[in-house]
């Protein structure tokens, strides 16, 4: 791990996925999962998956009267554990970056050719 000086937050990694890419865990318990993605964590390479490292939470009372409840919430898991996942040929693959005919740039899957963007 990299030593921060002065308590500074940590470097920002540019990660392979987006908020809305659909992807599927490669590895971890949850292997094989396929999930969009609800939220990404730059700073910690982090990224939290719908339906995948789904956790419980024992919530107390907070007024006189009410009951605790259980709540379950998705826990964020590490971007190098998922992989984007293709609807239409439902197979995973890598991503590489090409150019439309209008200039954009735009991401592609490897495997299949189909554009994400």
């Amino acid at each position: 791990m990299a030593k921060h000086k002065n308590n500074q937050s940590p470097q920002r990694y540019k990660m392979h996925v987006k908020k809305g890419d659909t992807v599927q865990v490669i590895s971890g318990r949850d292997k094989g999962k396929v999930g969009e993605i609800l939220q990404t964590l730059p700073k910690s390479s982090k990224v939290i998956v719908k339906g995948v490292n789904v956790r419980t939470k024992h919530v107390k009372p907070q007024q006189e009267g009410e009951s605790g409840q259980i709540a379950t919430f998705e826990a964020p898991i590490h971007s190098s554990n998922v992989m984007h996942y293709s609807n239409k040929e439902k197979v995973a693959s890598r991503i590489s970056y090409t150019f439309k005919e209008d200039g954009r740039k735009v991401r592609m899957l490897k495997k299949t050719g189909e554009i994400i963007d």
